[in-house]
């Protein structure tokens, strides 16, 4: 089993590898013919706006490509991937390597036997057209690949679904079920998705920045959450006021405790949307699962599950019963 799981890392790390080799050894081929100071920086037109020394340009390189390569390694080595999204996963690390391994390195080629003050013609849009096709080959690689290495038995047993238990309440009476859930490990992972992001605005430009950005900012929200149960149904909020999930007791046909796995079932951690179920998934381990009208999941990880659930479906069967 460590074998097969040691080959599914490895898998994984080696696109980004590889393209960290490719940019440096393309950086000690090409040093020669290169500025002291790279234009490295472009606006939307594609001018050169920002400039940066041979050395910082080289770190750069090892930062984006290390730090997404340590993080995509480690997310499949913690995660327990099944049929399809085995292959999703290697063929989604696959595509970030090339993308960003293309774009680092045109970024050396419009810069050759230019002066410090940028190359004449910029850096062409059709670069990032011919980045984004390099990411998809770079992917539909990763897909055939992944054959390579046989995905993991869905071995998820867990206690399951626990009943829908239910919280007895006096007419009239009035409860509500608070808790805050997090993981020392996620507001670190999403540093470093953001000093990535950071590094590609101020070495390549904003157009390469935006795609690690968003999702880093979306993970920063709800590193830490709070989740609440009470007549307005189930509430989860993160650091700031907005962006904040509320499903209205209406939509609740019932509620469960049961334990998740953040990657096999979610893909991941934070806000997640996946064909038939959704939640804010900030670990694996004990979460409120709602099954929603309609047939779909919303779950949130958090400590005390049982509890909150219980009250949901007490307060859910009120609001059927028009109490």
């Amino acid at each position: 089993m460590r074998r097969k799981n040691l080959g599914r890392v490895t898998l994984a790390a080696l696109p980004f590898l590889i393209a960290l080799l490719v940019d440096l050894i393309l950086f000690a081929v090409l040093a020669d013919r290169l500025p002291d100071r790279l234009a490295s920086h472009f606006d939307a037109a594609g001018d050169a706006d920002g400039h940066v020394g041979r050395t910082w340009y080289v770190l750069g390189i090892v930062l984006v490509l290390g730090t997404l390569g340590v993080l995509w390694s480690w997310t499949v080595a913690r995660g327990t991937f099944h049929g399809p999204s085995h292959r999703r996963i290697i063929a989604g690390g696959y595509s970030l390597a090339a993308f960003f391994g293309y774009v680092l390195a045109a970024v050396l080629f419009v810069n050759l036997d230019t002066t410090e003050g940028g190359p004449d013609g910029g850096f062409p849009l059709w670069q990032l057209a011919a980045a984004l096709g390099a990411g998809v080959l770079g992917g539909g690689l990763g897909l055939l690949l992944a054959r390579l290495v046989p995905a993991p038995e869905d071995s998820r047993t867990g206690p399951g679904r626990l009943p829908g238990e239910r919280i007895a309440l006096a007419d009239g009476e009035i409860a509500g079920w608070a808790r805050s859930t997090g993981s020392w490990w996620l507001p670190l992972s999403t540093l470093a998705l953001l000093v990535a992001a950071v590094a590609l605005l101020f070495t390549v430009g904003w157009l390469a920045a935006v795609p690690l950005l968003l999702p880093g900012l979306v993970l920063l929200t709800f590193s830490r959450p709070s989740v609440t149960v009470d007549r307005r149904g189930l509430t989860v909020a993160g650091v700031l006021p907005w962006p904040r999930v509320r499903v209205p007791l209406e939509r609740i046909e019932s509620a469960d405790s049961r334990e998740v796995n953040a990657l096999a079932e979610y893909g991941g951690w934070g806000y997640r949307i996946r064909p038939g179920r959704s939640g804010v998934i900030i670990r694996s381990g004990e979460a409120i699962v709602a099954r929603l009208v309609g047939g779909r999941d919303f779950a949130v990880t958090v400590d005390d599950s049982a509890t909150g659930a219980a009250l949901l479906n007490t307060l859910a069967d009120r609001q059927r019963a028009g109490r």
